[in-house]
């Protein structure tokens, strides 16, 4: 393949790579107009946010493996087409419980695209150097992409419904779909390369239930019979599929890859980063708009930093890693993450232009940390085993942006109802968030709605700081891990 046919491929799987992180964290500007225009409840806006990161997460392993058998230009071609129908479905949804269904289909199409999206690019790009290059630009379209989110909603809002932040798929995927047939080759795939459904179900329930019970658990009255139960069940579903990975001859997931210090370093890195940058956006985006008062399009310029950051740290990362090595790179780019959030708590009264500066070194440090778990899971897997290498490079992706929403979200709603003071004459579900308590608010005389939008935008400001420090010591303990593993 000629060189600018190999970035013209690039730039296509890209394209798509760029709708399928997108759609992770596009509803955070959305998410207060989206509630009040469909009347969700809170348990249905968790689920709106999180049915497309679990679905996705439960079917790629068993995507990944669809692709080394039957080709990564079909999984690719097959989740467009599904991705552009479901785009659809969720721009005109009448209800949530249609909008939940539709960001389920979106899951599915996403996980057909997402292992091909970085086979095709390992199996493009045969140069050591340019492949390293290569991936260090997919992986600042990944997390700058998911940074973006917020920024495209934000900027839709301005001028459009809620809609169109699903709507704006449609053409990308339609070009997309018909550049991918013209220019991608269509490579056979490994014929003998099983497809365990069974163990693709499993790992799906687990991740589910388990994600389900940690959100429940922190509601303000959980039902602790429920949490108990997902929980066991999801134990269950988790280890069974371990045990039977190791049983099989071709496993879904080949487990020894963990063996290796850099494979594990790198899928931890990886979903390290996710989880602090899809759960810092949520949470920072919600109190932009919701605390401080900004529109959709004002809090969707003061999160650019972020994206930004990432999209010069991603190819950056990329050029140098292979002479710094995986492992000091993973390590340089959470350092650097950490620096930029604890610059950011520390003003968070303070100068805009230095919160700004903080932002995009958050953005920097995770563009490079997750280009350089990217590579380093890519690269310690066989050739023909690609898709599946991939399929745990970006299951370690989705499942840490599900945990980002279901830890730090979880945890902002629990710091939320902690720091709600009790209101006389005021409705329990004015404790549920701060969506709940402003539109309670509205529906009160002027005095009795302004004391309780000051305690709720007090709450749930407070609730603010206990995320952030909850990502500083998520990003510190990794940190220190990986200092413990380069000096060895």
């Amino acid at each position: 393949m000629t060189h600018a046919n190999r970035w013209l491929v690039h730039a296509i799987v890209s394209s798509a790579l760029f709708l399928i992180v997108i759609d992770m964290t596009v509803l955070y500007t959305a998410l207060p107009t989206l509630t009040r225009d469909l009347a969700a409840t809170a348990s249905e806006k968790l689920w709106i946010l999180n049915a497309y990161s679990l679905v996705v997460a439960g079917l790629l392993p068993g995507f990944g493996t669809l692709g080394d058998r039957f080709g990564h230009r079909r999984m690719f071609v097959i989740g467009l087409v599904v991705f552009g129908i479901a785009s659809s479905i969720a721009a005109f949804a009448p209800s949530p419980a249609v909008l939940i269904a539709a960001r389920a289909l979106l899951a599915v199409g996403a996980a057909a695209m997402m292992p091909a999206t970085l086979s095709i690019i390992r199996l493009t790009f045969e140069d050591d150097d340019e492949r390293a290059f290569a991936i260090g630009i997919w992986a600042a379209v990944a997390s700058g992409g998911a940074a973006l989110g917020p920024v495209v909603g934000g900027l839709l809002l301005e001028y459009f419904w809620w809609g169109s932040v699903f709507l704006i798929n449609v053409p990308i995927v339609i070009i997309a779909l018909i550049a991918a047939l013209v220019l991608i080759p269509a490579r056979a795939g490994h014929k003998g390369t099983p497809w365990d459904m069974f163990s693709s179900a499993q790992i799906m329930l687990g991740l589910v239930a388990l994600s389900w019970a940690l959100k429940e658990s922190a509601t303000r009255q959980p039902d602790w019979g429920l949490v108990a139960l997902a929980t066991v069940i999801g134990g269950a579903a988790c280890t069974a599929f371990v045990r039977r990975q190791f049983r099989l001859r071709h496993p879904l997931i080949d487990l020894s890859l963990f063996g290796s210090r850099d494979f594990s370093a790198g899928v931890i890195g990886a979903l390290i980063a996710a989880m602090v940058i899809v759960g810092m956006e949520l949470a920072l985006s919600q109190r932009l708009q919701l605390v401080l008062g900004l529109s959709p399009l004002q809090a969707a310029w003061f999160i650019l930093p972020i994206p930004l950051g990432a999209f010069v740290g991603g190819p950056l990362a990329g050029r140098y890693l292979p002479r710094i090595g995986g492992m000091k790179m993973l390590l340089t780019g959470f350092v650097l993450s950490l620096a930029g959030l604890i610059l950011f708590l520390a003003l968070l009264h303070g100068p805009k232009p230095v919160q700004i500066v903080a932002l995009a070194l958050q953005g920097l440090g995770l563009g490079a940390a997750m280009t350089a778990a990217s590579s380093t899971i890519m690269l310690s897997a066989p050739r023909e085993r690609a898709g599946m290498a991939a399929a745990v490079e970006e299951v370690s992706y989705e499942l840490g942006g599900a945990l980002g929403i279901a830890v730090l979200g979880s945890l902002m709603s629990f710091a939320y109802t902690l720091n709600m003071p009790d209101l006389p004459g005021i409705a329990a579900q004015a404790h549920d968030g701060l969506d709940e308590a402003l539109m309670i608010a509205a529906t009160l005389p002027e005095r009795a709605a302004q004391d309780l939008s000051d305690a709720a935008r007090g709450a749930s400001d407070r609730a603010f700081v206990w995320v952030t420090l909850a990502a500083i010591l998520i990003t510190a303990a990794l940190s220190a891990y990986l200092a413990t593993r380069a000096r060895r």
